[in-house]
């Protein structure tokens, strides 16, 4: 059964996370994690802090704001939006992009880790060439 305080612990340390502290992964992530996004499948604790280590090294700000957060049984269930800003996308100003996380634990572990969120608007929109076909796309289609 999921613990309100292992739940609130994650939240807390996502509101925190940044370059400097990636050690903190391993007080809420088990060695064994699974963690998916649209983008990447990663297995093993290892992997996953070599992940965070590189997606910190090339952006400069990240921010998640927690809009609504459901836990049943072992699972906790996100609503956020990110806030993230990188060099070479949208000119480095800030791009806001909405998502959701499955999360299950395990022994007050997190073990499953899955996040879903619109690629598009997270990067693709932002790369000059590309995100202009997609955005002549988008209006060829709400026509």
């Amino acid at each position: 059964m999921l613990s309100s305080q292992h739940a609130q612990k994650f939240v807390e340390l996502y509101q925190k996370l940044d370059k400097n502290n990636l050690a903190l992964l391993t007080s809420i992530y088990h060695p064994d994690i699974q963690f998916i996004d649209p983008l990447h499948e990663i297995n093993g604790l290892d992997q996953l802090k070599a992940y965070f280590a590189n997606l910190y090294q090339n952006i400069d700000s990240i921010e998640f704001e927690i809009h609504q957060r459901f836990e049943v049984n072992n699972h906790l269930i996100l609503y956020w939006q990110m806030t993230f800003s990188h060099p070479k996308l949208k000119s480095g100003k800030n791009i806001i992009v909405d998502g959701n996380s499955q999360i299950e634990f395990h022994n007050g572990l997190v073990t499953f880790h899955r996040d879903y969120f619109d690629t598009n608007a997270m990067l693709f929109e932002h790369i000059p060439l590309l995100g202009s076909l997609i955005r002549y796309i988008k209006s060829r289609v709400n026509k």
